[in-house]
């Protein structure tokens, strides 16, 4: 976009909602159509040239969010405002605190590791250009599926790479493999090697849980048969990076565990941020076990599941 029309742009914008003109008005004054100060306007928020801030005082969570330190061994832990227990709701209100964090945190240098799933790709999508030097993206774990639901692997590392100006590197693998021999072979290779290593350093993880029932997105990947999805539903509260955990935080299916490409629970207890973004009622079990089993040591949820976990 040129020079002229950017100023065009946050001229329109500084006339709205600075000035408080009308749409009607701001057309009248810059001989242009209503529709096409709309479509500017609507430019303008997607492209963060503005950005829309509410200030609730009822969003005050610092007592809760103490509380989940205390409890569960936690660096920090941030309540995010939903207005309903509500899973989109939900899903908004932490993504957009997860965003807000990490757009405040990253610095130069940080090594980020993330999983897949529609929590991190919103994340991704609500993350601000930041202008920080010698970031890097790692996938923590595969993401190519055997059938046509969406992970949003790829996506969320060049979201994020784009916004944090950063190199982003991807695991082109399946999330399981069918035997171990296999797998074994396939981590042998150099550049698969390289990417699993880099993942292994990265200072930063950022992930989620999955909650265990039937139409769970792992299930519907096309690892497990009916037959296991039965047998894992009736021990597993959950899974981390696509590692089943039970209720108490422990893998709970030792040759499924390693079948599964990416990094290792006991290797996300080492990284010096290991941010969980989760909420909604029924993942509370399977964040529960993942708190218990000391995989995250910063927790962003909604206020409905803190207090449940409280």
């Amino acid at each position: 976009m040129d020079k002229e029309k950017i100023e065009q742009y946050i001229k329109i914008a500084k006339l709205y909602y600075e000035s408080q003109y009308s749409q009607d008005k701001i057309a009248k004054q810059l001989d242009i159509s209503r529709p096409t100060v709309s479509r500017i306007l609507a430019y303008c928020k997607e492209k963060n040239i503005v950005q829309i801030k509410i200030i609730n005082p009822l969003e005050e969570f610092s007592e809760i969010e103490k509380k989940l330190v205390a409890k569960y061994n936690l660096k920090q832990a941030l309540v995010a405002y939903s207005p309903i227990d509500n899973s989109d709701e939900i899903l908004n209100a932490i993504c957009q605190k997860a965003a807000s964090y990490l757009n405040e945190s990253i610095k130069d240098g940080d090594i980020i590791g993330v999983c897949w799933g529609t929590t991190l790709y919103q994340i991704a999508k609500k993350l601000n250009p930041r202008m920080v030097r010698g970031v890097q993206i790692v996938q923590l774990k595969g993401g190519v599926s055997h059938t046509s639901h969406q992970t949003y692997a790829n996506e969320i590392v060049e979201l994020f790479s784009q916004r944090f100006n950063a190199a982003g590197r991807y695991l082109p693998l399946p999330t399981m493999f069918d035997n171990l021999e296999t797998k074994k072979i396939v981590e042998e290779d150099p550049h698969i090697k390289k990417i699993l290593t880099l993942g292994k350093d990265a200072n930063i993880a950022l992930f989620t849980v999955g909650a265990i029932y039937d139409e769970a997105l792992l299930f519907k990947l096309g690892y497990f048969s009916d037959k296991d999805i039965k047998r894992l539903s009736k021990i597993a509260i959950g899974d981390i990076c696509s590692r089943l955990i039970d209720k108490k935080g422990h893998i709970c299916d030792a040759d499924i565990d390693s079948r599964t490409n990416g990094i290792k629970l006991e290797e996300l207890k080492k990284k010096d941020k290991r941010i969980l973004v989760a909420g909604t009622k029924i993942k509370r079990s399977a964040i529960k076990a993942a708190l218990i089993g000391g995989y995250a040591n910063i927790l962003i949820t909604d206020q409905y599941t803190a207090n449940a976990l409280l």
